[in-house]
């Protein structure tokens, strides 16, 4: 675990992470990461839960009307 230090990119503040940690990440220049309010505190992820939740929802609908899904695609 490393510490983080908060500064001041125009009016806003931002956090710099280390090269380490973005490769760990899996995230580059210009990428998005997702906040989540934990009770620990705060988790930074590349994971878009919404989006999780979304294609879940779509598997279970292509699982269910899979005949009906095919026989559209003919």
């Amino acid at each position: 675990m490393s510490a983080l230090k908060v500064t001041a990119i125009g009016n806003s503040l931002g956090l710099i992470l280390p090269k380490e940690l973005a490769a760990h990440l899996g995230i580059q220049k210009g990428d998005h990461l997702h906040v989540l309010v934990t009770p620990r505190g705060i988790e930074l992820s590349p994971f878009d839960p919404a989006l999780d939740e979304q294609l879940t929802i779509g598997r279970s609908v292509m699982k269910r009307y899979r005949s009906a899904l095919r026989k559209l695609a003919e």
